[in-house]
């Protein structure tokens, strides 16, 4: 009696290696790619100045008056360029492109049509998207810390970078997921991904109550290891913002369950929905 499931258990993952190995080579050389790496880049970029800056003798960053570290400034890039812009728009952009790319290009029904499970397909893609973002983001992550952290600096501070690596990855996770469940349920995904990241978690992050308990944000920040720039509008904002924050071990429970429902709900999603091609 438990042959059958374990076969198709094997089938399922087995469909979607294939899709993954199919599916990361053309997201590699994909439009998108250049958009990533655009994205990815312009942080190096502001660090690469930043130390030069910094070589001449000039502090990059004061906060009332008072020069800041070089380790701080890198946690602000952290909280405020990777976790808070990077890691959700290449959610959305990727995440709701794997099957509604495939909708739009009209390729959906020759996809469909090999020998895998439906569910398997946009496991398998959603795989590769993961593996793609990670591959980019997490060296130019450390690309920055390398040029705006000093060399005496860096063995007090690696084990936040690690930590830091590791939210990231994480984030890259739950986003994608969440977005693949949209990009598999609408027609319009790139939409409501966009107003979810910039509209409805930038507003309810804001406010108090419990509407901040349904973003991502709310729980990935504070698994971030670094404190904010002190100051009068910093500590304002993080006081709206993190007000009764969670716990470590809530955040990380509620963004696994948060992924694995997504990814559950996506699958249930693509295998029971009739994709209708336009014409």
């Amino acid at each position: 009696m438990t042959a059958k499931p374990a076969a198709q258990s094997a089938s399922f993952f087995t469909g979607a290696s294939r899709v993954f190995g199919m599916s990361i080579g053309e997201m590699l050389w994909s439009r998108r790619t250049i958009f990533m790496a655009l994205v990815v880049g312009s942080p190096v970029l502001v660090a690469l100045v930043a130390r030069i800056v910094q070589s001449a003798g000039i502090a990059p960053l004061r906060v009332n008056g008072v020069q800041v570290d070089a380790v701080s400034m890198f946690g602000a890039m952290i909280w405020i360029l990777f976790l808070s812009f990077i890691v959700p728009v290449l959610g959305v952009f990727y995440g709701t492109s794997l099957i509604a790319d495939e909708v739009d290009d009209k390729t959906i029904t020759y996809l469909f049509t090999r020998p895998v499970r439906r569910g398997a397909v946009i496991v398998g893609k959603y795989m590769a998207y993961l593996v793609c973002t990670t591959l980019v983001v997490l060296p130019s992550v450390m690309i920055v810390y390398f040029l705006m952290v000093p060399f005496g600096q860096i063995p007090a501070s690696f084990v936040s970078l690690v930590v830091d690596l590791g939210v990231l990855g994480l984030g890259l996770a739950a986003y994608g997921a969440l977005f693949a469940l949209v990009g598999a349920a609408l027609r319009r995904p790139l939409i409501v991904g966009l107003v979810f990241v910039f509209g409805w978690e930038f507003v309810t992050l804001l406010l108090p109550g419990y509407l901040k308990r349904f973003t991502l944000a709310y729980y990935l920040q504070p698994l971030v290891p670094h404190a904010m720039p002190t100051g009068d509008t910093v500590s304002l904002l993080q006081g709206a913002v993190f007000r009764d924050p969670p716990s470590v071990g809530a955040s990380l429970a509620w963004l696994v369950v948060a992924i694995v429902v997504s990814l559950a709900l996506a699958v249930r999603v693509v295998e029971q929905r009739e994709y209708v091609l336009e014409q």
